[in-house]
């Protein structure tokens, strides 16, 4: 009985799959490029309503955290190479 059960669970199961991955409710140009503009939505994005806008100094900021992290890392290298203790602080190096 156990085993039946078991796997008839299987069967819906594997038909239950198949069924999900057959259809995903999309029309795509190929494989993986499922993406459709809805109606209204303009050819080119820069300058209409769905431009973002993004401030320049806003999306550096990323950036030059990273740069900053590396100099501290690099300090911190150093410091260690020459006296062979590891300082987190950067301010206690100097």
């Amino acid at each position: 009985m156990k085993k039946m059960l078991l796997i008839n669970a299987g069967v819906v199961l594997a038909a239950l799959s198949y069924s999900a991955i057959a259809y995903d409710g999309q029309n795509c140009s190929e494989p993986g490029v499922c993406w459709e503009p809805k109606p209204g939505y303009p050819e080119k994005v820069a300058g209409s309503k769905y431009d973002p806008k993004h401030d320049v100094n806003e999306l550096n900021k990323q950036a030059q955290s990273v740069i900053e992290m590396e100099e501290r890392n690099k300090k911190r290298q150093e410091h260690l190479a020459k006296t062979g203790t590891f300082v987190y602080d950067v301010d206690d190096i100097e």
